[in-house]
């Protein structure tokens, strides 16, 4: 049986992709009492599951009439991709944060599963540690250099 967090964002996943609109709204209380669990352990799903790097934004307002309202975010051929995923990479890439936005651009069908394993080895600590001082500077730009060519229109294979 899955666990607790798998669970949550199971079902978050299934409603998000049963709306219309590309979001859902939903209150953390509601999803708490849902799940019998606290509500940390929403906060915990959300911050660690629903990342930019995966394809999400969350937004959040605490309080009484308080909410969570999860975004989708969709990929687009014509550049703003590029800039967006450059901005969340930033100068540097750390190998977890790597692996997620591989999972995502798998998930998309930007990445074969033998191009997102092959990528993963190719940034692993294990590898990159050993050869260049700072691994998440290079990591970062080798992701951005793909997404380049990934998001290019004039490559024929």
């Amino acid at each position: 049986m899955s666990n607790l967090a798998d669970r949550i964002e199971e079902y978050l996943k299934k409603v998000l992709g049963q709306a219309e609109e590309g979001y859902i709204i939903l209150q953390r209380g509601f999803l708490a009492d849902t799940f019998s669990c606290a509500p940390s352990q929403i906060n915990y799903v959300l911050t660690t599951r629903f990342t930019a790097e995966r394809g999400y934004l969350v937004e959040s307002r605490r309080g009484g009439g308080g909410y969570l309202r999860i975004v989708r975010l969709g990929l687009d051929p014509e550049g703003k991709f590029q800039r967006l995923m450059a901005e969340l990479i930033g100068d540097e890439l750390s190998q977890d944060r790597a692996n997620n936005l591989i999972e995502r651009l798998e998930e998309e069908e930007i990445f074969t599963k033998r191009e997102a394993i092959l990528i993963k080895s190719i940034f692993a600590d294990r590898i990159l540690d050993e050869i260049v001082p700072s691994p998440e500077i290079l990591r970062a730009r080798m992701m951005k250099e793909i997404l380049a060519n990934m998001c290019r229109d004039d490559i024929n294979i």
